[in-house]
């Protein structure tokens, strides 16, 4: 039997796992997390009981559907929790465990990576007290602790309005929830976003429950800057309205993110082609309409190959285990792919609309960052030098900036600051997006603890 291994157990790799348990087949699973469930459906530590509709909202049934199927299915797959693949040469992975270093070989591998809150930096974005929205949910579905007593929500996308309404439903005071995009942006794209659904409809209840409370939602804001109190934290933020006028609102924390971009890391690692996406206005590993990729015998499943969601991730889960299956040679699973590919192309001009009128990338944010702004706080790179290596070193190429100023050459490897340095070099050459390039994957693709490696060599 081959060796098939399924990276990630979210959505996308609990379905993809439970379809090849159905035909036999029992792969290795590679879990960040202690637990599966991935970001969206992240489980409590057992020291903290809580409701399980109040954790979940809207999606405690979905989320208890995972967690049920991949429970189902734990003793008869190769589990590895708490585990990180740092490396991917030829058909072998470079994983990290809680006992040390291993190393992991495959015949056949599904990348259910996942995605990561999408950053554009602004003044005192380092202070203490400014949290990604993706780490405030953490803490408050992990943890159960909010990241402040009087937080601000800062960005766009429908996590934002997610995330708000959860701190609030959980009995935080939320100062705010301030949206980049504009009302009028918003209201453009209604026709495309009822397509969407269910999906839209909660969305809209997130909204109208957050003003219904009395909590401040406002639309087309700027951000200038978070302050620092007397002892070094956030204490307030400084914002410019959509018609110009400038505001201070008071607050102890600040979540925020500009949308999603996709972990695809472990893809370029593997030698996957990509293409780049306009309307998310990143790179994403390409692959065929069932899955399947340029590598032979990889395959790609949830938001981790471009961002459609939760819901969608759940079916790509699946097709891909039968994309993989099917190449295998078994029978049935052409059949159940064109059914999923139906279901999937509905997600298609809802995320369409999310992307590319509603929530749209402020990509003006990053591109007119002031010259001082640090924009890669790993290497301390900022704006001015990524300015001055497009100008005066030549540096037409995201890479190219990389060589001359480090810029995603810290412990992120450009996950969080290669986004905005992307916009600001495009912005200064006067050139697409697209023709900047992306940070190619360098292992280790997160940091690991050198203890391990050392032990092993000692040993």
């Amino acid at each position: 039997m081959p060796s098939i291994v399924i990276i990630g157990a979210g959505p996308a790799g609990v379905r993809a796992a439970e379809t090849l348990v159905r035909a036999g087949i029992l792969p290795t699973v590679i879990d960040e997390a202690p637990a599966s469930g991935g970001q969206i459906y992240r489980r409590l530590p057992p020291s903290i009981v809580r409701d399980f509709k109040k954790v979940y909202g809207f999606e405690a049934g979905r989320a208890r559907s995972v967690h049920r199927a991949f429970d189902d299915l734990r003793e008869q797959i190769d589990y590895w929790p708490d585990s990180a693949v740092w490396s991917a040469h030829g058909r072998t992975l470079g994983v990290i465990t809680k006992s040390g270093p291993s190393e992991l070989a495959w015949d056949r591998l599904i990348l259910a990576t996942g995605a990561m809150d999408r950053v554009i930096p602004f003044k005192g974005w380092t202070l203490p007290g400014v949290y990604t929205l993706g780490g405030a949910q953490v803490a408050l579905k992990y943890q159960a602790c909010a990241i402040g007593d009087r937080p601000i929500f800062l960005g766009t996308g429908p996590l934002l309005y997610l995330v708000a309404y959860q701190y609030a439903a959980a009995g935080v005071k939320v100062a705010g929830v301030l949206d980049t995009a504009s009302a009028g942006a918003k209201r453009g794209a209604i026709f495309g976003l009822f397509s969407g659904g269910g999906m839209f409809l909660k969305g809209l209840y997130y909204l109208a429950w957050l003003r219904a409370h009395g909590i401040p939602v406002i639309s087309g804001v700027r951000p200038v800057g978070a302050c620092a109190g007397p002892e070094g934290a956030v204490h307030e933020l400084e914002w410019r309205d959509a018609r110009g006028s400038h505001h201070r609102t008071v607050c102890d924390s600040i979540a925020m993110g500009f949308g999603l971009k996709s972990e695809a890391q472990i893809a370029d690692l593997c030698g996957i082609p990509f293409a780049f996406d306009p309307g998310q206005r990143q790179w994403v590993p390409e692959q065929d309409s069932d899955g399947r990729t340029a590598i032979n015998g990889v395959y790609l499943a949830g938001d981790g190959a471009g961002i459609k969601g939760a819901a969608a991730a759940e079916l790509s889960g699946e097709r891909a285990a039968h994309a993989l299956l099917h190449d295998l040679g078994h029978a049935g699973s052409a059949g159940r792919i064109k059914t999923l590919n139906r279901r999937l192309g509905r997600f298609e001009r809802f995320r369409r609309a999310l992307d590319e009128k509603a929530f749209k990338f402020p990509a003006d944010l990053a591109a007119s960052a002031d010259d001082e702004l640090m924009i890669c706080r790993c290497e301390g790179v900022t704006a001015g030098e990524l300015r001055h290596a497009a100008h005066e070193l030549g540096a037409a190429e995201i890479n190219r900036a990389k060589a001359f100023t480090r810029v995603g050459m810290g412990r992120c490897q450009g996950r969080v600051c290669g986004p905005a340095a992307a916009e600001i070099l495009a912005n200064s050459l006067g050139v697409p997006l697209a023709a900047i390039g992306r940070l190619r994957g360098q292992m280790p693709i997160k940091p690991l603890p050198m203890a391990a490696f050392l032990d092993e060599a000692a040993s």
